[in-house]
């Protein structure tokens, strides 16, 4: 018992280590790059703000990569954590966090098309505005692409909140607090779909703000405690 709780612990920490990772490159994708790259409603200043700033939109590009990874790695982590408490939702978790890996390469790879369009390196037969148009195309997919998969990283979050929640190793107020930003994930999906004009101004900050406190709070208690002391013996349910 004193060896697996040790294993647990050393898990556990590692999980926190590898989410405090992902959390440090979503923050510097979201308010670094975005705010200085993209312009909201204006594709000219977008566009001029790519070539201008060509470094920094590629360090998007690696970001999302390196950030995708360290996902994947967490979700394995994850599942060697919680295996125990239920290995069948433990296997969802993983399964919707890696089916989201494939359409993330993609997008990347459209972003960068799209600044070679910019830059005039490829399709150099076409006109300056339709090869702009086609960029900026590239860039609204991406765009959309990035909505969509908001539903997938809620949908990993409710079996992992559940998984916490079931645990005897994890206060339980981290799995309702996971639950609950993977709803609102989920909420700001559907309505950026439904409700376009409305997602910036009434969606998107308080969806922020319940993702931050979910995922944060058990970053760093799993950074920090690891596992509880009195909740060492596992159930398998």
């Amino acid at each position: 018992m004193e060896h697996n709780a040790a294993s647990l612990k050393k898990t556990a920490k590692l999980a926190g280590l590898l989410y405090l990772f992902l959390v440090i490159t979503g923050v510097y994708g979201i308010f670094i790059v975005s705010t200085q790259v993209i312009v909201l409603g204006d594709t000219v200043a977008t566009a001029k703000n790519i070539v201008a700033k060509e470094f920094i939109f590629r360090t998007g590009i690696i970001n999302d990569l390196i950030s995708n990874t360290i996902f994947v790695f967490l979700a394995l982590t994850l599942y060697r954590l919680f295996k125990q408490v239920n290995e069948h939702q433990a296997k969802l978790m993983v399964v919707l966090v890696v089916v989201q890996i494939p359409v993330v390469f993609f997008m990347e790879a459209f972003n960068i098309t799209s600044l070679m369009l910019f830059k005039d390196e490829i399709l150099k037969t076409l006109q300056l505005s339709e090869r702009q148009d086609l960029a900026m195309l590239f860039l609204r997919i991406n765009d959309y692409g990035t909505l969509t998969l908001q539903m997938f990283w809620g949908l990993w979050l409710i079996p992992f909140g559940l998984l916490v929640y079931k645990s005897v190793f994890v206060p339980r107020i981290f799995g309702v607090l996971l639950i609950i930003a993977g709803i609102a994930y989920i909420h700001a999906s559907f309505a950026s779909i439904l409700f376009p004009g409305y997602y910036n101004t009434f969606v998107n900050q308080p969806t922020l703000l319940l993702v931050a406190i979910g995922e944060i709070s058990i970053t760093l208690w799993l950074l920090i405690k690891g596992i509880r002391n009195d909740g060492l013996k596992i159930e398998k349910q």
